[in-house]
């Protein structure tokens, strides 16, 4: 849907695009921050593994933990940003295709969490090692 009216915008949305009722959210604003954020949950995700494969189950614990707060960082940033936005999900195509994809992104770092929320406390426990951490990699 998004391509197609990007694309080869109708005579519905006035032969533009985006709209021209539609006030965009900027992208190297909030965007950018969200996608910092998510960058550096990869990077604290993969300290949680390397600690696990060296057994510093300490440090595992640390960036799981560091992971789990920037996940929940970034779902608070999403909620802001739909409550900011000048847009609702059913005025255009455009405003429907946006809250779609970054619906169910939000959707999937949400999941994320959680599982890697279930990873941290298991974590804490010392249910993983070097040779049994499967959940946690299914999870990551």
């Amino acid at each position: 849907a998004f391509f197609a009216a990007a694309l080869f915008p109708t005579e519905a949305i006035g032969f533009v695009w985006p709209p021209a009722t539609i006030e965009v959210i900027m992208p190297f604003g909030l965007p950018l921050l969200m996608t910092m954020i998510l960058l550096l949950s990869g990077c604290t995700v993969t300290w949680a593994h390397h600690a696990i494969l060296e057994g510093h189950n300490d440090q595992a614990v640390k960036a799981l933990g560091l992971t789990v707060l920037l996940g929940v960082i970034f779902l608070c940033f999403q909620v802001y940003e739909y409550h900011h936005a000048a847009f609702g999900f059913k005025d255009t195509v455009y405003a429907s295709a946006f809250y779609m994809a970054t619906g169910f992104h939000g959707f999937h770092v949400f999941v994320g969490t959680v599982f890697l929320f279930v990873c941290w406390l298991r974590a804490k426990k010392g249910h993983f090692d070097q040779k049994h951490h499967f959940g946690f990699e299914a999870a990551a």
